[in-house]
């Protein structure tokens, strides 16, 4: 005679919530989430961004799209093979442009193009050619086009006016490239960066074009090594003029940029992590051999702050009526170092 034996409800419990548990876990991994069960999810109306294929110099990140900030449901993140960003269509540019690089995208393989056309997945239509032309002003990337030389797709992306914003010459040249070079140098030492950069957008800026895009009076980049063991976070703010001082200088916690631009960097991080690396600013544990320059040719540029006239000539050979503030004396249309 068979002998049933009577059931274990505790066992049989403890075996249901293994299972339910695994699947949970299971499920969350194919839906991006952290180890503090926050959802990394884009609200509606965002384009989905699709995960980037981790190199062979590194381990994949447990936290995808770590680089995009916090969104509102009305946002709409524009995605490009080498860069996300979110528009301001009251200002007309980027609020912020965020990419993860690597090691192996700092080594470049296709040339700049200099070809600089309108975003075509903005739907509200960017910046054009027209709002700089005779501005005095540089069409400054702010995904520069040295960090997206590792395809031939994401550098014609990176001229994009949608990547473009108002820079003073002597900055974007200047202060701002070094700072470029150094983010891509520190890609090189940590295996990868998580990169955001944008302009500080206020009420009662100027503006130039048709457009109106605005002019940013400061701009912001954030830089986050998610590579263990050495995790770190730094902070820039710089103003929209020609320096010669350090890099150093203009350093500070990623807090002190969130509390000046209201956008929440990292927000995938664990709670925990994303706090003790926000407001501590580690000057000693980043590399800063590209962070300075010979002021002397910074002064050079200062003191090309009066716009002058035009050396460019048009096609039916009058003397161009455009003012600039580039040091060859040409305007954008004319210039020809830029």
């Amino acid at each position: 005679m068979l002998k049933i034996m009577p059931i274990n409800m505790n066992k049989l419990l403890l075996v249901l919530l293994i299972f339910i548990a695994s699947f949970v876990d299971t499920f969350a991994q194919d839906h991006a989430t952290i180890d503090t069960g926050k959802w990394l999810a884009f609200e509606t109306g965002s384009r989905a961004l699709p995960d980037r294929k981790p190199t062979a110099t590194r381990k994949a990140t447990t936290i995808s799209h770590l680089e995009i900030p916090r969104t509102l449901p009305k946002d709409f993140i524009v995605v490009h093979a080498g860069y996300a960003l979110l528009y301001n269509e009251l200002h007309e540019q980027a609020t912020w442009v965020a990419y993860n690089l690597t090691r192996a995208e700092t080594k470049k393989v296709a040339s700049r193009t200099n070809k600089f056309i309108p975003d075509p997945l903005v739907k509200t239509y960017s910046a054009n050619n027209r709002d700089y032309a005779g501005s005095g002003y540089d069409r400054g990337h702010l995904a520069p086009a040295g960090d997206m030389g590792w395809s031939a797709i994401t550098m014609a992306e990176s001229f994009y006016y949608s990547n473009m914003s108002p820079q003073v010459p002597a900055f974007n040249r200047g202060i701002w490239k070094r700072l470029e070079e150094l983010v891509r140098t520190w890609a090189l030492e940590n295996d990868a960066v998580y990169v955001v950069t944008g302009p500080v957008l206020t009420d009662g800026l100027s503006a130039i074009g048709p457009n109106d895009v605005s002019v940013p009076l400061y701009f912001y980049k954030v830089i986050l090594d998610y590579t263990a063991p050495d995790i770190k976070g730094i902070g820039f703010i710089l103003p929209n003029a020609g320096s010669g001082e350090s890099l150093q200088n203009y350093a500070v916690t990623i807090d002190s940029v969130e509390k000046l631009t209201g956008i929440d960097f990292y927000p995938a991080l664990p709670d925990r992590q994303e706090k003790q690396m926000e407001s501590y600013l580690c000057i000693p544990c980043w590399s800063w051999r590209n962070g300075t320059s010979p002021r002397a040719k910074v002064v050079a540029h200062q003191k090309s702050s009066a716009s002058v006239q035009c050396k460019g000539t048009t096609k039916a050979g009058n003397r161009c009526k455009n003012r600039t503030l580039n040091l060859t004396g040409y305007c954008y249309q004319h210039n020809r170092l830029k």
